[in-house]
């Protein structure tokens, strides 16, 4: 459980000030998180029902927490527009709040630690500051634009990573039968050149990890703006070169990795990592 300090929110629209305030409300909600019924324990009481495909599940506890996101996002940033992954939502003002309340909800289902909770700060599709609490563990990582990242305090760095070979990859997979076949067979002709790949099952804790330094890059593609509003400006701030799909179905320039990739890498590996993804098939993907 991490101890945020008590001074005061701050009312002010500065990347920092935001953050300020995605800490305390992701921290809020993991407190809350924590006394919902356990899904994985067979507790009563937390539904489960499915999105997109029927591999794609929701439970209670996901509209659970954006409901209490968003209550508190209203009393502290009246005003403000919100984005979640269970409500909807849409931008309108200043500021956008782009919520996630469980990313990694297949692993809280089965009472895997690898879940999270992510709320960002966004203006004009791109986010300014960001946190993401990681319930099981207690660990909470944010960060402000141009004012760097932490994970409880302490800043980040990406690895100094130069020889692709013996980096550290990882990657995650889509709910869609037709496209996992696609992403398996470009990691299959990725493998043999790293180190070896990892697949953690939430996109804002694979950013993160790659931001500390715990992994090299990352590459998926399918994410929606909640999986990374956050967590990819975290990588960001950490060194890491990140490039991010557009955040309503937008699309970025085509640089051949794929309209919806999402791709955090170290920066002495970034440019040679992405040539192969482009060369391996990742714009069709």
């Amino acid at each position: 459980m991490n101890d945020l300090p008590a001074s005061p929110i701050p009312s002010a629209d500065e990347p920092e000030a935001l953050r300020r305030i995605a800490e305390r409300i992701v921290t809020e909600a993991a407190d809350h998180l924590r006394g919902l019924p356990r899904p994985w324990e067979g507790t009563p009481g937390d539904s489960v029902a499915t999105k997109s495909t029927p591999t794609d599940v929701v439970t209670a506890s996901d509209h659970a927490l954006e409901t209490l996101i968003r209550e508190r996002l209203a009393q502290l940033r009246p005003g403000d527009a919100v984005v979640g992954e269970e409500h909807g939502g849409s931008g309108g003002s200043a500021t956008t709040w782009v919520v996630d309340p469980i990313d990694g909800t297949v692993n809280f289902l089965y009472g895997m630690p690898w879940y999270a909770i992510s709320i960002a700060a966004a203006r004009d599709g791109v986010s300014v500051a960001g946190a993401v609490m990681e319930p099981a563990s207690g660990r909470l990582w944010s960060a402000s634009a141009g004012g760097g990242a932490t994970c409880d305090g302490s800043p980040l760095r990406v690895s100094g990573a130069t020889d692709l070979s013996l980096s550290l990859l990882s990657t995650g997979f889509s709910y869609r039968a037709e496209r996992r076949v696609r992403q398996v067979d470009l990691v299959a002709r990725l493998l043999p050149r790293v180190r070896d790949v990892r697949r953690a099952g939430a996109a804002a804790l694979d950013l993160c990890a790659v931001a500390a330094g715990w992994t090299d890059a990352y590459l998926e593609h399918g994410c929606n703006w909640w999986d990374w509003a956050a967590a990819a400006l975290i990588a960001a701030e950490a060194g890491a070169v990140v490039r991010t799909p557009g955040p309503t179905g937008s699309t970025p320039p085509d640089d051949g990795l794929g309209a919806d990739a999402l791709f955090a890498a170290a920066p002495g590996i970034a440019a040679e990592l992405a040539a192969l993804a482009k060369e391996y098939g990742a714009g069709a993907v």
